[in-house]
C-alpha cells in the first residue's frame, strides 16, 4: 500500500528495487480496467525521480478512479517487469464480492 502525495507521486523503495528501478529511468504508465500499468520505457515521457518517487499523472489517475488522499494497493509483477497502481475502491469492491461469494456459495474448506 501507498498514499500518493498531493502532486500525485508514490515512494516505494523496496518496489523500485525488486523491480531493478533506478532514479532517471524512462516509464510508460498506461490506465488499464481502472488500474495504472507503470513499465520501464527508455524513452518514456516520464521518469523515476531522483529520491525513487514514481508519478502518477492526475489525468491517468482521473481515468483509474484514483482520488486525492486515498491509499493505493501497489503490485510488482517482477518477471515482467510491471507495476500495478490499484485504487483502493477497486480493492475494496473484490474484497466485497469475494465476500459475497463465499458467503452464498456454501461451505468455505
Amino acid at each position: 500500500m501507498a498514499l500518493p502525495s498531493p502532486c500525485g507521486r508514490i515512494t516505494d523503495q523496496q518496489i523500485l528495487h525488486a523491480l531493478g528501478w533506478q532514479p532517471g529511468h524512462g516509464l510508460d504508465i498506461q490506465p488499464h480496467q481502472r488500474m495504472l500499468v507503470i513499465g520501464m520505457a527508455e524513452n518514456g515521457r516520464y521518469r523515476v525521480g531522483s529520491r525513487g518517487a514514481l508519478p502518477l499523472p492526475s489525468s491517468a489517475r482521473r481515468m483509474c478512479g484514483i482520488e486525492p488522499g486515498e491509499p493505493v494497493l501497489l503490485a510488482a509483477l517482477i518477471a515482467q517487469g510491471l507495476l500495478v497502481v490499484h485504487p483502493v475502491s477497486t480493492v475494496a469492491r473484490l474484497v466485497a464480492d469475494l465476500h459475497t461469494q463465499l458467503a452464498g456459495g456454501g461451505r468455505v474448506r
